[in-house]
């Protein structure tokens, strides 16, 4: 089984290079970051003619998750994280897929730091970690996936120094990032690519070509799904295409 995170930065926008990165690299599941689109505008129908049923929870102009699975709708279970019923942002969905629990994650940029957007990043961060650590103790396997808007250590960006007041590498940030792993999530990447520089992320054309980029997607496993990590990629190439999303998608393959 394959299963892919994508930031799309705006699915209409982005619909031929999504669609045409679905059809050669065919996931089983996808999830889908800043769709940045409404409920009502989704391209759910060009999707389908893809193969591809979807469940999503959108946001106009801003924000919006996403599941993709090839084959059939997946069931939605929750959309939204509990702890905050005033937050109507679209950063979290989660379905049934395929046997799997899957989560897509548009985690709060934060910036500019210090400041309300910040405290709202790391509030919304305790709440993920609530809600994961829920999601641990029920011994499902179960994949959070996609745009965490943090970058975990220095070996994560390709220099930490230019960026070291943004709000994706702050103590606080990177700190939080730390106790969901510690719940017992397994870094696909890190997994099976424990020194390797890899980056999902390049800030513009011109960073993509001298790959000045962060690592920001991630896809986070459960430890009852971990023992069934094969590979693990980034589908770089995306990212050089016409009018691409600034992010690539990331994936990993399970036995």
């Amino acid at each position: 089984m394959k299963i892919a995170t994508f930031n799309v930065n705006g699915v209409a926008g982005r619909l031929p290079r999504l669609l045409e990165w679905l059809a050669e690299a065919q996931p089983d599941v996808a999830c889908l970051q800043e769709i940045k689109t409404g409920d009502a505008t989704f391209p759910a129908q060009a999707l389908e003619e893809a193969g591809y049923g979807a469940v999503w929870h959108g946001q106009r102009r801003h924000h919006g998750v996403a599941i993709l699975a090839h084959g059939g709708a997946p069931t939605e279970v929750r959309r939204g994280l509990p702890g905050d019923e005033a937050d109507l942002h679209a950063r979290y969905l989660e379905a049934e897929v395929h046997g799997l629990r899957i989560a897509s994650v548009y985690l709060p940029n934060g910036n500019p730091q210090p400041g309300p957007k910040f405290d709202y990043k790391l509030a919304w961060f305790e709440r993920l970690i609530a809600h994961a650590r829920t999601l641990i103790d029920s011994g499902r396997e179960v994949v959070l996936a996609g745009d965490f808007n943090v970058v975990p250590t220095d070996a994560d960006i390709y220099n930490a120094w230019l960026w070291r007041f943004d709000a994706v590498l702050q103590p606080q940030t990177r700190a939080a990032h730390g106790r969901l792993l510690a719940q017992g999530w397994v870094d696909a990447t890190r997994q099976l690519h424990p020194h390797e520089r890899v980056y999902t992320f390049w800030v513009d054309a011109a960073a993509f070509r001298r790959n000045a980029g962060f690592r920001m997607d991630f896809l986070l496993l459960s430890p009852a799904l971990a023992a069934r990590l094969a590979r693990t990629g980034v589908d770089r190439a995306q990212r050089g295409k016409e009018k691409p999303s600034d992010h690539a998608p990331v994936w990993i393959e399970l036995r």
